[in-house]
């Protein structure tokens, strides 16, 4: 009997298996006959607009109550998205002034039913794979993010990594800003973020750290508030922090520095501008932070201290003619950055205090280190959010300059 005939029916028998399973992409969808949609922006719809709502989803006799939102979608046009700010185009298709993206509005009361209504108004099959950029306005987010978050979350094209944006301008007009650094509106908002990122100008606060940040009972979620300036300048304003899962308020840009000195976060890239007894006025800018959050439980009530220590660089000096030229006129400017910093982090915290809106995450430090204090006190996350309104807190700011700059001798 030959040995081998089983190994060669095995042989045959795969081979004929195998090409089931390399079957390639039979379901493929053509990348020109997708709508990708790169970004989105969520406003309030005028009431007037419920006259307009086309009855896709909705059935007949099913009367649906409260507000309804508009959605501006824009969508990447194929051969149309360059390549570069004044480069050429993608894939190799027309040049000159040509629009790359389109812009859609339609309404409806939730963002799924929006979408609906959006994929009857276009050809193409709609994919949300590509977006870049959600941008919502203030007042919707003074409503909630529940059931918003609810949809993104449970949408598998939807990914961590794009930005939710709050803005205090109508958002649909984000949607059709196109800046001379980039034509298509929404790479320069992503772009826009990323660098500020970089440049230490604001913590790397991305849609899925916000949700993460929200599951928490002993923290509160963050997002980018951005506005217009003039006709297409786009400005971070500071940060939007959430309570109970709404719009609780809003920083001053400055107040950006502040929170990512009391936590810690590089690289430093904030300017301070401020006035040094007989030296004159002084910019000096921080390059490195190093925080440390210490908890403790007094008297029955949670308190906490932060130590902080930065380096930065004297940038400028004017308002006098005075020279700074000596170690001691270092120390002194050191000292009166201290005081100023130290002020302006404690009143950010109470600010978010009276909002109570823990960002700063301290909620989690007591959960951590004093699990008993916590399961007495904690039922839900609320409690945390009214306990954090009154508990004490420190601060502690040491500054270091390592450099003055160059001067003449």
């Amino acid at each position: 009997m030959n040995k081998r005939f089983p190994k060669k029916f095995l042989l045959c028998v795969m081979a004929l298996i195998l090409p089931l399973c390399l079957s390639g992409c039979w379901d493929q969808v053509e990348i020109e006959n997708r709508a990708l949609v790169l970004g989105l922006a969520i406003d309030e719809a005028p009431p007037e607009s419920a006259k307009e709502d086309p009855k896709v989803t909705v059935l007949k006799n099913q009367p649906i109550n409260g507000k309804m939102i508009r959605v501006t979608a824009q969508i990447a046009v194929p051969g149309r998205v360059p390549l570069g700010p004044g480069g050429g185009m993608g894939g190799g298709g027309s040049t000159g002034n040509a629009n790359p993206v389109w812009v859609v509005q339609v309404i409806g009361h939730t963002l799924d039913e929006a979408l609906n209504n959006l994929q009857q108004e276009i050809a193409d099959p709609r994919y949300l794979v590509h977006l870049r950029i959600i941008v919502i306005n203030e007042e919707i987010a003074k409503l909630g993010l529940d059931e918003l978050n609810d949809f993104l979350r449970r949408n598998p094209e939807v990914r961590r990594r794009i930005w939710l944006l709050v803005s205090d301008i109508e958002a649909a007009r984000l949607m059709k800003v196109a800046p001379p650094l980039e034509r298509v509106p929404t790479l320069y908002l992503d772009a826009m973020v990323e660098k500020a990122i970089g440049m230490g100008k604001f913590p790397p606060n991305y849609l899925g750290a916000f949700w993460d940040e929200e599951s928490k009972w002993g923290q509160d979620g963050f997002l980018p508030y951005i506005t217009i300036k003039g006709k297409e300048n786009v400005m971070i304003k500071g940060i939007a922090y959430f309570s109970d899962g709404r719009l609780a308020g809003t920083s001053d840009p400055i107040e950006i520095g502040a929170y990512m000195a009391a936590k810690g976060l590089n690289p430093g890239g904030y300017s301070t501008l401020y006035h040094v007894p007989g030296i004159g006025y002084v910019m000096t800018k921080v390059t490195e932070r190093h925080a440390k959050t210490d908890v403790k439980i007094v008297d029955g009530k949670p308190h906490v201290s932060f130590k902080i220590h930065v380096e930065s660089v004297l940038d400028e000096h004017f308002g006098s003619e005075q020279a700074v030229d000596s170690s001691a006129d270092i120390r002194k400017i050191e000292r009166v950055f201290d005081q100023n910093a130290a002020a302006l982090i404690k009143s950010f915290i109470r600010k978010t205090q009276r909002d109570h809106s823990d960002i700063f995450g301290i909620g989690e430090y007591v959960r951590a280190h004093y699990r008993s204090f916590w399961r007495d006190n904690i039922r839900q996350k609320r409690d945390w959010e009214l306990m954090y309104a009154d508990i004490p807190v420190d601060v502690e700011i040491e500054n270091t300059i390592r450099r003055v700059g160059m001067k003449s001798k």
